[in-house]
């Protein structure tokens, strides 16, 4: 067993599709279809089910684990080392549902640690403990509650989040509306496991009723154009509107408790995070969040 069969394996256990697999590592499936053979030959065992497609059965989600956790800890330990003979350089890798509101505070971190090298990457919250434990990421930006096995976490900021529409909507001039004045509304929103997209699920538990949702997306900046438009109604929280204040559309509260996010820094308990990491997670839990 090597690091490239790990590796390999890794990769194929993410995608489950030697096709896409073979593509993203380079390497001809014929061949990467032997490392995965000779992998569960040395292991005694297969880790994949081959019925109608391939899948990974429990052994090979058991693997999965000790595969990431182990090429996590040599990464860090590349990274340590290549951090302690260059002062002042190393690596982060921070994660994020968005950046939009991470903008400002890691360009502020790269002005002040320019040899420090930052790998970003959007990444949903579902995906972020795995991540997080496997450390192949250092630290991760979540909008969203996200289980915290493993985890440790800092609060950034908790905002209260609005109903958004097109300047003309009849809900437009009211002071603040409830979840029950929205049932009817069509809404353009983020795809599913999106923060805002689990947020309208939690308002409208209660109801009864399913959101009438008219787009799903992925873009903000499509997502924002769509109500200016006049096409649905959305939400967004306090902290977008000051960062993206040319949309010429109405926001107003809604009367319920839960209509809020909280933004919080995640990390992996167990990590041995490097100086650079270190650095970055204190510029972001001392930047002010509320401008």
């Amino acid at each position: 067993m090597d690091l490239t069969m790990l590796r390999q394996f890794v990769v194929v256990a993410r995608l489950e599709h030697l096709s896409r697999a073979a593509d993203e590592l380079h390497v001809a499936q014929p061949s990467l279809s032997r490392t995965i053979a000779r992998l569960e030959n040395e292991l005694g065992t297969p880790l994949f089910d081959r019925a109608a497609r391939l899948r990974l059965n429990p052994a090979g989600v058991l693997f999965r684990g000790y595969a990431e956790r182990a090429l996590g800890e040599l990464d860090a330990g590349r990274r340590a080392v290549a951090e302690a003979t260059v002062q002042g350089s190393g690596s982060v890798r921070l994660a994020a549902e968005t950046f939009l509101a991470l903008t400002e505070s890691v360009a502020g971190f790269k002005r002040e640690h320019p040899a420090i090298e930052i790998t970003l990457q959007q990444m949903s919250a579902d995906e972020m403990p795995r991540r997080l434990r496997a450390q192949d990421i250092d630290l991760c930006v979540a909008s969203q509650p996200v289980p915290s096995a493993g985890l440790e976490s800092a609060v950034l900021l908790d905002e209260a989040v609005r109903v958004v529409t097109h300047v003309d909507h009849p809900l437009a001039g009211r002071p603040s509306v409830t979840v029950e004045d929205l049932v009817d509304e069509p809404f353009v929103i983020a795809s599913r496991g999106h923060w805002q997209r689990r947020l309208l699920e939690r308002l409208f538990a209660d109801t009864g009723v399913t959101p009438r949702i008219v787009c799903e997306s992925d873009e903000a900046a499509a997502i924002q154009e769509l109500i200016r438009a006049g096409l649905g109604i959305g939400f967004n929280p306090d902290f977008a509107r000051r960062s993206i204040p040319s949309y010429p559309v109405a926001a107003i509260p809604v009367d319920h408790p839960e209509c809020r996010r909280t933004l919080s820094l995640l990390w992996s308990a167990d990590a041995n995070l490097t100086t650079a990491a270190q650095l970055m997670r204190t510029a972001i839990t001392t930047w002010n969040w509320r401008g």
